[in-house]
């Protein structure tokens, strides 16, 4: 049995009262949370095998990056100018380039990804790209827990939408089998955009098969809707609807264009929720945002998501989460009408929800698995306030996270990764990098 207590710490819960402790304690036995509470009621420090004392630190649950391409760390930099929420921005800066991608390539942008997203406090993140089992293996050797989706591009091959479709259920297949921090599903990157109708119907079937969930790109350009309205008058949200895609987990990352019948359908599926990248979605110069606050309005589950940094550029959460009260804001015209309270679950239990893991993960209470964050808040842009949580979203930053634990596991201690070292992770990286953009430059010298 191994065992830790942190104290002398603000305590964010994020459970369903919201409970804090301005001088607290978490303590954690088998990787599992054991309890928490005030100062006053702290356990017995000999039970424990270590005691840290975190004075001026905020501990709450870990961070959830509802929606990113882990892989993509590859693109940082490549599409200045260029909107990846169109076909052609998304085919010119982004879909060309990967053509030359080898599998090789994948674990060590993974690998780098995720230190960036443990070093800044996530500790569960929604993945979905082609590469499953090579980002399940970097994912896993991280430490950090993953929900991973077999990305299926078709673009009109009929023959590769149905290959894709019996890969995916084969990486399924293999990874239930394989760590627990790991999950996967399937990825439809686009319906009717780069999957066709047909191919979306046999997703539908097979993710029923296997009890799996979706994550999929949704109303996040015109061109999404356009062929369904031609045929049907329906939006893609409502042609999926009726082809029966909302009946198990479905997760849409964007959802910029949504309708309040689209709305509709979303709050009335069993398990439907909308992973909102609010940086992604102002970078791509799209007049439309995420109608998060009608969302959640409507009980739809929002979770908050980085997309790629290619879209994005930083994976830091916290920033995530200031960007996403900003565009609410601006959206609705009126002051935060996301409450900092609100974006903090957003990027806590509400991610953990739309997984399926809020039984795991999420929040602070006793019986869940130890997935606990410390931020420092000893530096400069903090001070004293009656609002922790309005100054970690809007003064705070992912390069304050000073320590990280997934199933009370160490990953992060002291702001510095504990698996592998960094530098190792970023020198290896590098080869990778300049090894992959030489043969995209000599295939395009090529064509």
């Amino acid at each position: 049995m191994t065992s830790f207590l942190l104290r002398d710490t603000t305590v964010l819960t994020v459970d369903a009262s919201d409970t804090q402790f301005t001088d607290g304690w978490v303590s954690v036995i088998d990787g599992r949370i054991a309890g928490a509470g005030p100062m006053s009621s702290v356990p017995d420090v000999a039970q424990f095998d270590e005691i840290l004392s975190l004075p001026g630190h905020l501990v709450m649950p870990g961070l959830v990056n509802a929606h990113t391409h882990s892989a993509m760390v590859l693109f940082r930099g490549r599409s200045e100018g260029q909107s990846l929420l169109t076909m052609d921005g998304w085919y010119n800066s982004i879909r060309e380039p990967e053509l030359s991608l080898l599998s090789s390539d994948i674990g060590p942008a993974v690998a780098l990804s995720c230190a960036e997203m443990a070093l800044s406090g996530t500790t569960t993140f929604c993945d979905q790209y082609f590469f499953a089992d090579e980002i399940a293996a970097a994912a896993g050797e991280s430490g950090l827990r993953a929900v991973i989706a077999y990305g299926i591009v078709q673009l009109g091959d009929t023959a590769r939408g149905e290959e894709e479709l019996a890969k995916a259920a084969a990486f399924i297949e293999r990874q239930r089998s394989a760590d627990g921090r790991i999950i996967p599903w399937f990825g439809p990157h686009a319906p009717y955009v780069d999957n066709s109708e047909d191919l979306v119907r046999a997703e539908v079937a097979m993710a029923v098969k296997y009890g799996s969930g979706m994550h999929l790109h949704m109303a996040a350009g015109p061109e999404d809707n356009e062929q369904t309205l031609a045929l049907y008058g329906l939006t893609a949200t409502q042609a999926l609807d009726r082809d029966g895609f909302f009946a198990g987990r479905v997760h849409a990352a964007h959802c910029l264009d949504l309708s309040d019948e689209d709305i509709a359908i979303f709050a009335a599926a069993p398990a439907a929720s909308v992973a909102y990248c609010a940086t992604a979605g102002l970078r791509s110069g799209r007049a439309d945002m995420c109608p998060a606050v009608k969302l959640r309005a409507a009980s739809v589950v929002v979770a908050l998501g980085t997309d790629n940094v290619a879209a994005n550029n930083s994976y830091d959460m916290i920033a995530e989460m200031r960007v996403a009260g900003l565009v609410a804001s601006h959206r609705e015209g009126r002051a935060q009408p996301i409450s900092s309270r609100e974006l903090i679950r957003m990027a806590t239990i509400d991610g953990a929800r739309a997984l399926g893991l809020e039984h795991e993960i999420g929040s602070l209470e006793v019986g869940k698995s130890a997935d606990i964050i410390a931020i420092d808040m000893n530096g400069a842009g903090y001070s004293e306030t009656p609002d922790v949580e309005t100054v970690l979203v809007y003064s705070g930053s992912g390069r304050d996270v000073r320590h990280a634990w997934v199933a009370g596991e160490a990953i992060v201690r002291d702001r510095a990764l504990l698996r592998r070292e960094l530098r190792d992770i970023r020198e290896e990286y590098s080869i990778t990098y300049k090894d992959f953009w030489s043969r995209v430059e000599a295939a395009r010298k090529v064509a």
